[in-house]
This record gives C-alpha cells, structure tokens and sequence, in this order.
C-alpha cells in the first residue's frame, strides 16, 4: 500500500469507524474484567431470512465487510458473523411465492419450519439463506454464519433466557420509557412456539425461578411446562433477543438501518438492556440509510411481492462496480440502484476512481487519496498489479449491438484485448456478460439498436441523398484506414455541404442506412467500430 493510500484510510468512512472501535472497545491483548484477553474484535450483522434478501439488506452486510476490512487492514484481527434469525415468526405470506395461499397454513410458525416452495432445501428459511451466502463470495463478503433457530433449538440461550425472566420487571420498565402505552404487568419478555401446534400463538402462565416455564397453547387449550435447557419452544422478543447476543457473542461494532436507530427504537432499548440486564456495554455503531431502485419499470410492484436483490444487481454490475457503489457512498446517504441509463455513468465513475487509483487522471492530492482508498475497498480481493484494460461501458454496449450480443466479437473488436492479461481479460468479459444483460432487459428502446448487414430492402432515398451515401462509400473505399475520427467527421460534414443537405438531416440519413433508426451513437466513431468493410457491404445498396 502506497504512503497515499495509508494517508487515505484516515479519511474513509470505514476506516474512522475502524478507528472507532479501536478507540471505545480499547486495544486487543488488554485483560477484561472476567479475567480473560481480548484478542479480536467482533463486528456482527443479520437478518430474517423471511423473504428474498433484498439491497436494502445487503447495504448492512457490506457495510460490515468495509469495516472489518478497515480492521484487518490496520493490523487488528476481526471476526466478522452474521446471523440468520431464522427462528423469527411467519408473519406475513410473501406474494412472490408460487402459491402463496398454500402458505397460509404456516403464518404464525417459525421460519425455520415451513418448507421450501422449491422443495431443495429442508426450509423455507435455509432456500433465502442459501440463495444469499452462494452470491456473498462473488462480491468479497465471506462472514461466519450463525444460525440462530440451531442456537435455540438446541437450547443454548438457557442461560441468557433465565437472565431475562429474572430482571423481567427491569426489562418491562426500561421499555416503558420508550412507549406511549405502558406494557401490562401481565407481559413476559418470551415468546413461546406450542409444542401443540407449532404456532406463537400463546399464552405464559408462569415461571418456577428456575428453568421451568408453564404457558397455555391459546389454540387448543392445552397447558405444559418445559424446561429451558431442553426445550425448542421458547425464544425471547426481539428487543430482548438483540442484546443478549450482544452479550453472548461479545459483539463490539454492528450497524443498523434508521429504524431501528431512530429514538427509542430497538438500538436504543437494546443498548440499556444490555447495560443493566446483561452487563455489557452496547456495541459501537452507525445508522444506515435505505436504497432506492430506480430503472426497472414495472418489475417492481408490492401488489406482486417482487424485490430486487443481490443476484439482479450482479447481472447488471461486475462485483467491484457493486462495491464501488457502497465504499464510495457514507452509510447514513441514501442513494438509488440504478437500472436505467445511469448505469453507464456508475460505471464511468468506477473507472475514473480505476484510472486515479493506478496514476492515468491526475485529480488533487486529497482527492487522489479519497479515490485511491474507495478503489482498494472496491476490489474483491487484492488490488490488480497494474491497471486492468479499460472497455468504457457505453462503447461495449455499442460493440455487443453491433455484434448482436456476441461477447467474443465484441471484445475482439477492442483494441489490445489480444494483448490482454488474464485479470483484465476476466474482468472484460464479466462486464460484456453484465452489459448485454442490461441492453436486453433494461435499457431504453432507443438506445438499443441492429446494425444491418446489406441484405435487406434499401432505405428509400431522394437523389440527392442517394448521391451523398455515393461519395460517403468512395470516401470510405479511399481513406478509411488512414483517418481518423475527427477527420473522418470533417469529411462527413463537408459531404452533406456539397449535396446541400443539412447536416442534421443528412446524419439521421445515415443512421437509417446503417441501423435504421433517425439518431444513434456518434457517427464517425460509430463506423470506424462497425470497420470499414461492414460499412461498404450496406452502402452497396445505394
């Protein structure tokens, strides 16, 4: 890493909050009051896997990542987890299921026991979990996962569950503080699956002092009282849940989104638990704001349940492009995913930080380093040697229409793509993969367009015109080869002039010819990318 670069992560929004946990959670090797030593920090993230895992979700793991990245990078060791809380209730049906009336049956039951819809994994809770951790590779995200329904059906929460039943009235009054409606001295700080049905829908009785917890099944009446070292069935609300992870796992960072931050919201509830029933301080943390989505029309409804995930933003945007988006954008900033024609600039932006980082722009020293650090947190893994070889976004796009989708051509019609190493040539056809995806699927209808091949029926054309397209096919037969763009431009226009045509009229004339279409790219580049013989074969017709 470069002195620049160093200089940077003092600036990062991942690196001052690596700084942060440093400076509040105090250094590693410092002995704790339980007479053990800190050797690592532990930065944690999760989520109920009770649907597709969208972007918005992904915002807080990759936050993490950055972070723990930050960490590891300033020499501290960092553990990073995150839980599955998929011993969460089914609240709701998703309407993106097959048939989500077949689902009903389940509502109330944990996550963890209604069964896939695809019937490939043993839940409906491990499909959106399994969907999540086969894509978090591709973008740099490798956590320890913790499933949390394993946790409590194997009873491991005994211990941080009798905490709860013995400061229940501390716990009931600390909430109180944050709530307009006083709980009732009847509320208990579990939740309880019947043993009956399976369902939450119950009612706690009573607690013996110990370990035994007596609750009435609401559906059918029955009354049992079970032991919380041996049973599945209870599970502590989610405010109470929260922090006593925080103690069991002896977690030091974890982010959360505005609502939970908000005042009097789960963090701010959790963090007063974990100080007076748990006796541990709260993690170090930071809000993050919400994502938008932008561009996909009307694939995104909530009357269908559609959402857009990791895996629709990966067909569009290579790994480091999708990093870029969050290293460079601060947590609490909302932004949008864009679909639309902003993709072309996300990408430009990533490729000038790519041309900053390796020396190719020259931009101010401070911006330099801001750039240079975004750079190094963009990368999947380490940061390339040298400068991968650059296809700008929209010229590709241009190749692959011409080359009606054909990666290999398109790429081949790059200049020194032969020349290539293997990173950037694997980095080259990841972008051809992702941009095609976007021209079939999302980009405007007049961006899009088919090159002709000179077989089809010729444009109509005036004499005139026909005349031009004349001295346009013997400018090309002549001097193609030896001009270049804005000489090939130059003689263009002063076709136009000699026929009398206006150039606006004669450039639309053109882009019938040659795509059919009144506008297009720019047209002199744009034929020398169709290549010389392309161009003669169309302008045979006239």
């Amino acid at each position: 890493m470069s002195q620049s670069n160093k200089a940077a992560q003092s600036v990062h929004w991942a690196d001052i909050h690596a700084d942060r946990i440093v400076r509040e959670k105090g250094q590693l090797g410092a002995e704790r009051a339980d007479g053990t030593v800190k050797d690592h920090y532990t930065c944690a993230s999760g989520i109920t896997p009770s649907g597709t895992v969208h972007i918005g979700n992904f915002r807080e793991i990759i936050s993490v990542e950055l972070v723990v990245r930050a960490l590891r990078q300033k020499g501290h060791p960092a553990r990073f987890i995150y839980s599955w809380d998929d011993y969460d209730v089914f609240r709701k049906v998703p309407k993106n299921l097959p048939d989500p009336a077949a689902y009903e049956q389940y509502l109330r039951h944990p996550i963890t026991l209604i069964p896939d819809p695809a019937g490939e994994h043993e839940s409906f809770a491990r499909a959106n979990e399994a969907a999540l951790e086969a894509l978090l590779p591709d973008v740099g995200v490798e956590p320890e996962y913790i499933y949390q329904a394993e946790r409590y059906r194997a009873s491991r929460y005994a211990e941080g569950i009798r905490r709860a039943l013995e400061h229940r009235e501390t716990i009931r009054e600390l909430l109180n503080r944050h709530r307009t409606q006083p709980l009732p001295e009847a509320w208990w700080p579990v939740t309880v699956f019947s043993n009956f049905t399976n369902k939450d829908t119950t009612t706690v009785l009573g607690w013996d002092g110990e370990y035994g917890l007596t609750y009435r099944c609401d559906e059918s009446g029955k009354e049992e009282t079970v032991d919380l070292r041996e049973t599945a069935a209870v599970k502590l609300l989610w405010r109470v849940d929260w922090p006593m992870r925080w103690a069991e796992e002896g977690v030091d960072f974890e982010p959360a989104g505005k609502d939970h931050h908000s005042e009097g919201g789960s963090f701010d509830t959790g963090a007063l638990i974990a100080r007076e029933v748990y006796g541990v301080e709260p993690p170090t943390s930071f809000q993050y704001d919400f994502i938008g989505v932008k561009g996909r029309g009307g694939k995104i409804s909530s009357s269908t349940g559609e959402v857009v995930g990791l895996a629709e933003v990966l067909e569009i945007y290579q790994p480091e492009v999708v990093r870029h988006l969050f290293a460079g954008t601060r947590p609490n900033a909302e932004f949008s995913i864009s679909f639309d024609l902003d993709v072309i600039k996300i990408y430009e932006d990533y490729d000038k930080t790519e041309r900053v980082y390796f020396g190719a722009q020259e931009v101010g020293e401070k911006k330099r380093a801001k750039e240079s650090r975004i750079y190094e947190l963009s990368q999947v893994g380490d940061v390339p040697e040298r400068m991968p070889l650059q296809v700008p976004f929209r010229h590709l796009c241009n190749l692959l229409l011409i080359s009606a989708g054909d990666i290999d051509q398109a790429l081949a019609a790059f200049p020194g793509t032969e020349d290539a190493d293997e990173e950037s040539r694997r980095r080259m056809r990841r972008r051809a993969q992702c941009a095609w995806a976007w021209i079939e699927n999302f980009a405007p209808e007049e961006f899009r367009f088919t090159l002709r091949t000179g077989t089809e029926e010729p444009e109509p054309v005036g004499e005139e015109e026909r005349a031009a397209l004349r001295d346009v096919r013997v400018e090309v037969e002549a001097n193609f080869d030896s001009r270049g763009e804005k000489e090939l431009e130059q003689a263009l226009y002063e076709i136009a002039q000699a026929h009398g045509l206006a150039s606006k009229d004669f450039f639309s004339l053109m882009y019938r010819v040659l795509i059919g279409k009144e506008k297009g790219p720019r047209l002199a580049g744009f034929m020398q990318t169709i290549g010389r013989d392309r161009v003669l074969r169309i302008l045979e017709n006239y």
